[in-house]
């Protein structure tokens, strides 16, 4: 690089990847932004990972994983690429769905519903009303009297990827 980058470019960098990869330690995040000519220091890292509000949650295999919370950053219905940001969080923390009349009820790694619910409110899926988070459930209420079932499935295949995630986003 020939100009020093910002703190801020920095920033907008680590939140990038960690939307955009699963990553699960701040030894990988170092050197995914050593690729990108960015050299850091672990307590660099570490204190930019704190500023940003990143967490650590149980993915789907267990490992921990970084994730970014959406507050203070554009909404996921804005971004481009959001389907495909959904499908990898359901793929990572979606450990089970059931259902009952217009509600499909997902379980997740302990601590990462709030995390999902959110990634789930910001998508702008027309067929959600919205979301209530637990420790490791969240309640999605859908918008048709029974449509929580097709709600769950659609979401389970997602997570799965069974399904064309920028194609229809009715159930």
């Amino acid at each position: 690089m020939t100009a020093p980058l910002t703190r801020a470019a920095r920033h907008a960098r680590i939140v990038e990847l960690i939307r955009d990869k699963a990553i699960h330690s701040q030894t990988e995040l170092a050197d995914l932004l050593a690729g990108d000519g960015i050299q850091v220091t672990q307590a660099t890292l570490s204190r930019d990972l704190k500023e940003l509000g990143a967490v650590t949650a149980r993915g789907g295999d267990g490992r921990g994983v970084y994730l970014i919370p959406e507050d203070g950053h554009r909404p996921l219905r804005e971004a481009e690429a959001a389907p495909a940001r959904l499908v990898r969080l359901l793929r990572e923390l979606l450990n089970g769905v059931d259902s009952s009349g217009n509600i499909a009820v997902l379980r997740t790694p302990p601590g990462a519903a709030h995390y999902l619910a959110s990634a789930l409110d910001r998508a702008g899926l027309s067929e959600i009303v919205g979301t209530i988070a637990g420790d490791d459930t969240i309640l999605v209420v859908a918008r048709e009297a029974v449509g929580g079932a097709a709600l769950g499935e659609k979401l389970a295949a997602w997570a799965r990827r069974e399904e064309n995630v920028e194609g229809s986003t009715t159930p």
